[in-house]
């Protein structure tokens, strides 16, 4: 189907997160016009999931601390982590705070700091703990795009990336009912991680890994997609709110039957576990996690109650979350609550440079989308740190490289698919990747998913004239089928457990696999290589 150019811009972001919002600010500060296109509505994605109270974020405590932080990511994320990307992350939190804080927005301060609650998620000491509200974001930044007369275009949806030769120069989007070509002098894929490839997930919607499949299909690599956190969460009620990890240690679980969810040395257990909020197969306290999702699979719900001692006297950061989830849920610490294991957040995605570039001319990606700059594991509060420092780099480079970049194409082509039942076979597809891929993988069930996926994507008939919503939901449902075969080939290509990667047949980490895991390649054929190879590793 041929398209011809209907929008311009120097720079056109895609995603309405914090890094894709970030990213449009900084590009159109530079004087480029820039076009932020998203699936959802502004403010959307997992920077701004309703079923939390708002954005945690660290940093160093001050400058001499970086190189603790830094080398605390790289342990944490058992040596999966971009050296370079670590120290351009840490080096830019500061600055990016600054700048937020000079807009506007307002930041929430620890009035307990020293409180054991405010150590982020897998870290061995306080840091510099921010916590970003969500009405101040949605005013200060609202307000600031549109003084920099950035244009918002919600409900708009990127099913293709043009190219000119080489170079990206804009996408297809489902925009008012059409498809329509937006062009560009440079694009950024700010899209979010893939989490709602899962059944039960921590995100929206549109948190789908379409940007992931975006990239492979113009030459991207992506890196550590077998890498993704898995969370507790409320079941019932309040489906899809996060439970918070830092109760653990105030909380009694018990199965269906009365009986504890833990036989034995559970004391020991869940304290251990509420220093962390994803599953980790690296510590003893992924016997909690390995436990919910059993009773997940046995279809049997697991009840939590808190003790006397959280109700009188919760730590500050406990407060904080309750206060927001009797406001926004009703609930307290008084209610009883069944809570399951929940897809998250990606810790890998598309590969980038220090500069947020791809690799791809014309082509830029920041936020949940990339990978790099997190490993295996991830301290806590550093996704939104992460979507704020690369979101403004992807800006800024953005926004120079548009201005020596050639007009895009006055027209393009885009290949169209026919999909059948698709609702049906996407909650298939969220059961397959729950049960095989999630918090337990095996080579045979890893296998039975890819096989699965495979399927579907065979039933992908080509068309050459089809309604654009069809069309649009055809393609978007044939670019989760091609991320899901990204996680599901790294995850058999990694035979070992590190992180939160966990293989039930390969349980211990194997140090002949300490080297990321890239892939490429189109739908159907995705090939993943270990990024440096030892000579053990070779043979594996």
């Amino acid at each position: 189907m041929k398209i011809e150019l209907e929008h311009t811009s120097d720079v056109l972001v895609l995603g309405a997160g914090l890094a894709g919002i970030t990213a449009a600010i900084q590009a159109a500060k530079r004087g480029s016009s820039v076009i932020l296109a998203a699936k959802g509505p502004l403010f959307s994605g997992s920077s701004f999931y309703p079923g939390t109270w708002g954005l945690g974020l660290i940093g160093p405590a001050n400058e001499d601390n970086q190189d603790d932080l830094a080398d605390t990511i790289q342990r944490v994320g058992c040596n999966m982590a971009n050296p370079e990307l670590v120290k351009t992350l840490v080096s830019g939190i500061h600055p990016a705070l600054r700048e937020l804080k000079e807009e506007g927005v307002r930041l929430r301060k620890a009035e307990n700091a020293d409180q054991r609650e405010f150590i982020p998620c897998f870290d061995h000491k306080h840091r510099d703990w921010n916590g970003i509200e969500f009405d101040s974001v949605r005013t200060v930044l609202g307000a600031k795009l549109r003084e920099l007369g950035v244009t918002v275009l919600p409900d708009c949806e990127a099913v293709q990336l043009v190219q000119d030769g080489d170079r990206v120069c804009g996408a297809v989007m489902l925009h008012e009912g059409k498809l329509c070509y937006f062009g560009c002098g440079a694009l950024i894929l700010a899209t979010g991680g893939y989490g709602s490839l899962f059944q039960h997930h921590l995100c929206t919607e549109d948190v789908e890994g379409i940007g992931q499949a975006l990239a492979m299909d113009v030459g991207c690599h992506l890196v550590n997609m077998e890498f993704m956190q898995v969370m507790p969460g409320y079941l019932s009620p309040a489906y899809k709110t996060v439970f918070n990890e830092k109760t653990f240690r105030f909380a009694e679980f018990r199965k269906e039957d009365g009986s504890p969810l833990l036989s034995e040395d559970g004391a020991r257990i869940l304290d251990l576990r509420s220093g962390h909020g994803p599953f980790t197969s690296r510590l003893d306290s992924k016997a909690v996690d390995l436990a919910l999702f059993d009773a997940w699979k046995q279809g049997e719900p697991v009840t939590v109650s808190y003790s006397d001692e959280l109700r009188k006297n919760p730590p500050e950061f406990v407060t904080t979350y309750f206060d927001w989830l009797a406001q926004a849920k009703g609930l307290t610490m008084a209610d009883t609550a069944q809570i399951g294991l929940f897809a998250h957040a990606a810790n890998g995605g598309i590969q980038i440079d220090r500069d947020a570039y791809t690799g791809v001319s014309g082509l830029y990606a920041a936020g949940e989308v990339t990978g790099g700059m997190h490993g295996a594991d991830r301290l806590g509060g550093l996704s939104t740190a992460n979507g704020l420092v690369f979101g403004g780099i992807a800006g800024r480079s953005a926004a120079k490289a548009a201005q020596t970049a050639p007009k895009p194409i006055p027209c393009c082509e885009v290949e169209l698919f026919r999909a059948e039942r698709i609702p049906e076979a996407q909650t298939n597809l969220q059961e397959i990747m729950s049960q095989n891929a999630m918090v337990v993988r095996r080579e045979d069930g890893l296998q039975k998913a890819l096989k699965a996926v495979k399927n579907m994507e065979s039933e992908l008939t080509p068309c050459e004239k089809l309604n654009p919503t069809e069309a649009a939901a055809a393609l978007r449902f044939k670019g989760r089928l091609h991320t899901a075969e990204a996680v599901l080939q790294a995850s058999l290509l990694r035979k070992e457990s590190r992180g939160s990667h966990y293989r039930e047949d390969y349980p211990e980490e194997n140090r002949a696999m300490e080297s990321p895991i890239l892939l490429q390649g189109g739908m159907g054929c995705v090939r993943g290589q270990f990024s440096k190879q030892s000579e053990e590793s070779k043979h594996l």
